[in-house]
């Protein structure tokens, strides 16, 4: 606890804040502050209307992924209150630092109102692992199939991930059947959860389905962002970048969402002979959307006035 009474901020805390502040630095060095500012001043009601609308799209697919989930580790979670709680995760999530906080609420909270914190998280943590997955693979086949600048590093990429993934297979084989060690606990947690939340036959449809549209959903409001941004490139072309720019934003180290995802955009655009003032622009139209279609969560957070608490303030 702090001398004020509040939660103290661990020091991976401030080393994500000071990561994302040091990005936006040097893109401000690079660039200068124009591109911020004119992306910003380019977004019009169309492209509103269309992050409006994608967002609902998105929201809907991550909640019922979210619910298929937890139903399949027994915390029951209808559509609706999953529907609401991602709305105000997602508003959580772009407005404060390291970009999860609303996710870490949604999974406390929900697990609260189930009778198990424990299993409420785990629901979040597999339906959130899903979605990278998922993404994961989409991005090999994009960038496979499309010219990008990371197109000739790709095998080797693939390569050394056949080869963790081996390596968690093997590590899932040799996990302990029995035992009261913590380890041997853990690890026979994690994989009934996967094979009762991730892989049963009544789950890993959905799961698939929803993890897909909503990459298909965040890939078009990028493209959204960067043609209101001015960047005219083929779609083809403006794919794998847009894509490149979405996985850095799985890196936690960011303020608000920005950080990673401009710092990516810019060198991604400028190494495909675009300019790296365009990939900042878009990056940066793209936040201010993610923002817009966020902010029914805030009528939720507003409407539902939870008793909002970092992790360190739960009781």
């Amino acid at each position: 606890m702090s001398a004020a009474g509040g939660p103290a901020r661990s020091p991976w805390a401030w080393v994500r804040t000071l990561g994302g502040l040091g990005v936006l630095a040097v893109l401000l060095w690079w660039v200068g502050s124009g591109p911020f500012l004119a992306g910003l001043r380019m977004i019009d009601p169309p492209a509103v209307a269309a992050a409006l609308g994608i967002g609902a799209l998105t929201t809907v697919c991550c909640a019922w992924r979210w619910s298929l989930v937890a139903g399949g580790l027994g915390v029951r979670l209808p559509l609706g209150a999953a529907v609401a709680r991602c709305y105000r995760a997602v508003f959580l999530n772009s407005t404060l630092p390291g970009g999860v906080l609303g996710d870490v609420h949604r999974a406390v909270s929900h697990g609260r109102d189930a009778g198990d914190v424990a299993r409420g998280v785990r629901a979040v943590v597999w339906e959130r692992a899903a979605g990278q997955v998922v993404q994961l693979v989409i991005a090999v086949v994009v960038l496979a199939a499309l010219p990008s600048p990371v197109r000739p590093y790709l095998p080797a990429v693939v390569a050394v991930s056949l080869v963790v993934a081996a390596g968690l297979a093997l590590a899932v084989r040799a996990a302990p059947r029995s035992g009261a060690s913590r380890w041997a606990r853990a690890a026979r947690t994690a994989v009934a959860d996967v094979r009762a939340g991730l892989l049963a036959r009544r789950t890993w449809p959905g799961v698939l389905a929803a993890s897909a549209v909503v990459v298909a959903g965040h890939l078009a409001t990028f493209v959204v962002a960067a043609r209101t941004a001015g960047a005219d490139a083929p779609l083809a072309r403006l794919l794998p970048l847009t894509l490149l720019a979405l996985l850095a934003m799985g890196l936690p180290a960011n303020v608000a969402g920005f950080g990673p995802r401009e710092g990516v955009a810019a060198w991604a655009f400028a190494a495909a002979g675009l300019t790296a003032a365009q990939g900042v622009a878009a990056a940066t139209v793209y936040g201010a959307l993610v923002l817009v279609a966020s902010l029914p969560g805030a009528a939720v957070l507003r409407w539902r006035r939870p008793a909002f608490r970092l992790p360190g303030n739960c009781r």
